[in-house]
């Protein structure tokens, strides 16, 4: 590498030249506490950011006070200091200071020796972790955030005040906080963040499904017990336990439709927009046998459909002044969460297939005002065990009362919940609770009175189906019905304003009429779509019906897939497979994906005449089993992703097949194309380089 550079003016030089290297251009925009970064007004009066940042002005003061309190004589040592805690500030501060093992202090500093296999260039950005070494080995500093006290170590000798009074060479200190960007992180370079330049993965052909059900289902989720059991539920109240065949084995989804899991048809309402709309099981299902159910009731036919109206005074809204829709009064449909539990002892759930029809608890009761726009499912996160509700803008054309910007109101909204801690009733009064849950203590406006403390985030139209990364699951995405012109997917960030009514995707949206007032574009920091389509993308003449969400694909048939995520049209004429490039970055790029049914389709698939595509009817939803693979639920039936050899499409990486139809399962492929920079992060990356260099 030759002679480490050592003077103040050399080390900023050195962090100017790093800035410009082409792969510091994407990164993933979230903070350390999963919220997004916020644009700033102006550069930060000590961490040279500006544009975007993890960080505002007081917590800019807080790093300066914490870097004085340093004591740093060497010029050299404190400009690399400097840079190393302003990383907080970062908009990819979440991917800097990830670390699953402990709490990290410092973020990843790049280091080109802790992976041999790297496909990174060997020079000075991928040798940060030797520059701080080199540049700060020998000085005095006091209150160092590199003590081992500080990281989960051992306490630091009172007497310490050096690095090499802890670390012995280069190599000690950099095994420490040393690490080279690779498909799951991200490392830190003096400036911005580096990823993993990798070669790129064949990008799929096309994809390739199989028929293995006739039923027509909203939801499919994977039995917690990781077996190859799904629950599937249709939109009139059913809910069936069925056991999935294994791929290749030319047999059909197995299930007694007789003899459902659960009956709540005499509960649901069912119509167009109405239903039952979601279904979630609880983590320790397995030994609990509790699981929650979304659907709609009429408040006229249900002596147990009877919640607040979501139009009232707390948001400026009086339902006498809305009128009826389609024949409805306001909030005489309710969206209600409930939870069941399954027959059966707890030593023994698994072996269940039936679950008590009595409900347990009532979670969530609210009036719609509308007839439309209502979401409702639900999501447990993988990490958090929190059940994450989806609930739309309410109806009606253009969210006439900007329910979904309004602070007070869970319209337009997902929503957290801690569904295992419930409060008493008189708790649930004294906090205005919609049922029977409790809040998060780290929900983003758990304590700020001028938002509802439910909201995980906001400014949603209609959110129809969304889905957690089973590989990364701090990805979570949501597609959101567009209203006229755009369907879009988000990457859903804590407290994050996704738009919707000012913008519709990345479009600004001119509602006709807006008796509830309007939201000013400054007003809010939209985060724009990272995927989506225009209306017109799908039929020049007829346009699109609505988006709905999918999956990241993680399962082992089709490694072209793998890593993409997955979406299409209601009309089933147009299918995406968006790429991250580079992994962990953030940024996507999504293609028109053509699709096919293989010949061997146990249940064989309809064509229609003039057109190449099978006859798949609606595209209602996604699924996703234990094995990873992916569903598609059609007004048709059930289709499954299959290998692309099996419709002629091919896949460089595909395995060969094995003796009983299957294949050899396949390791993730690492994904690289042309990406979808976020307008905000250009900004953000350009004004840092801008205030460190100039």
């Amino acid at each position: 590498m030759g002679r480490l550079l050592r003077s103040p003016r050399s080390i900023l030089v050195l962090l100017c030249c790093l800035s410009w290297q082409p792969w510091l251009l994407h990164a993933l925009p979230l903070c350390t506490d999963s919220r997004a970064p916020v644009p700033l007004n102006g550069t930060l009066g000590f961490c040279p950011y500006s544009g975007s940042s993890c960080c505002d002005a007081a917590a800019d003061a807080a790093l300066r006070k914490q870097f004085q309190a340093m004591n740093v004589s060497d010029p050299a040592c404190a400009a690399v200091l400097k840079s190393v805690i302003c990383a907080k500030c970062s908009p990819f501060s979440a991917e800097l200071f990830n670390s699953s093992s402990k709490i990290r202090m410092v973020p990843l500093l790049c280091n080109n020796t802790s992976s041999a296999s790297s496909a990174q260039s060997k020079d000075s950005t991928q040798d940060y972790c030797k520059l701080v070494w080199e540049t700060c080995k020998d000085v005095t500093v006091l209150n160092s955030p590199f003590q081992p006290s500080l990281q989960g170590s051992a306490e630091l000798p009172s007497s310490s005040s050096k690095l090499t009074d802890v670390w012995q060479s280069e190599n000690n200190f950099c095994s420490s906080f040393g690490g080279s960007s690779d498909d799951q992180s991200v490392c830190f370079n003096g400036n911005a963040v580096s990823f993993n330049t990798t070669e790129p993965s064949p990008s799929p052909k096309g994809v390739c499904l199989e028929r293995i059900g006739n039923g027509s289902y909203l939801n499919m989720a994977p039995h917690p017990d990781g077996s190859n059991r799904v629950f599937l539920s249709n939109q009139a109240g059913k809910i069936w336990l069925a056991t999935v065949p294994e791929q290749g084995s030319g047999n059909t989804l197995q299930f007694d439709e007789a003899s459902p899991f659960l009956d709540l048809t005499d509960e649901v309402h069912l119509d167009s927009e109405f239903g039952l709309m979601g279904i979630a099981f609880h983590p320790k299902f397995a030994t609990n046998g509790r699981f929650f159910v979304s659907y709609n009731c009429d408040r006229t036919q249900s002596p147990n459909c009877a919640g607040r109206c979501s139009c009232n005074s707390d948001v400026d809204c009086d339902p006498s002044k809305l009128g009826t829709d389609n024949g409805a009064q306001p909030c005489q449909y309710q969206t209600v969460v409930s939870e069941y539990s399954a027959k059966g002892s707890s030593s023994n759930v698994s072996a269940t297939t039936s679950a008590n029809p009595s409900e347990v608890s009532r979670i969530f009761t609210i009036g719609l005002p509308y007839t439309a726009h209502h979401a409702g499912q639900i999501l447990f996160g993988p990490t958090d065990g929190y059940l994450y509700f989806m609930m739309g803008d309410g109806g009606n054309k253009g969210d006439p009362f900007n329910f979904a910007q309004n602070k007070k109101s869970l319209l337009g909204k997902v929503m957290r919940l801690d569904v295992d801690n419930v409060q008493s009733q008189k708790q649930i009064t004294n906090h205005s609770l919609w049922g029977n849950y409790s809040i998060p203590k780290d929900n983003p406006f758990a304590q700020d009175s001028d938002l509802q403390p439910e909201i995980w985030a906001l400014g949603f139209r209609n959110p129809w189906r969304c889905s957690f990364d089973s590989e990364r699951p701090s990805y979570f995405f949501c597609a959101d019905v567009g209203q006229d012109a755009y369907e879009e997917v988000d990457l859903i960030s804590k407290g994050g304003n996704y738009g919707w009514r000012p913008y519709e995707g990345p479009y600004i949206y001119h509602p006709e009429w807006t008796p509830g007032g309007n939201t000013s574009l400054s007003s809010i920091n939209a985060i724009f779509p990272v995927m989506g389509y225009n209306h017109s993308a799908v039929n020049k003449n007829v346009g699109s019906a609505s988006i709905t969400g999918g999956y990241v694909y993680r399962g082992s048939t089709d490694p072209c897939l793998y890593g993409r995520y997955m979406y299409a049209d209601l009309y089933a004429t147009a299918m995406w497979t968006g790429a991250e490039t580079p992994e962990s970055s953030g940024n996507y790029t999504s293609m028109l994906t053509p699709f096919s049914c293989s010949k061997n389709s146990p249940i064989p698939c309809e064509t229609t005449g003039g057109s190449p595509l099978p006859s798949l009817g609606y595209v209602f939803s996604f699924g996703e089993d234990n094995s990873k693979d992916v569903f598609l639920l059609t007004s048709k039936g059930v289709y499954r992703v299959v290998r692309p050899s099996l419709c002629g499409y091919t896949c460089p990486t595909e395995k060969p097949a094995t003796d009983d139809g299957t294949t050899t399962p396949s390791g993730p492929s690492s994904l690289a194309s042309v990406t979808r920079v976020g307008r905000w992060m250009a900004v953000a990356l350009a004004s840092v380089v801008y205030a460190l260099c100039f």
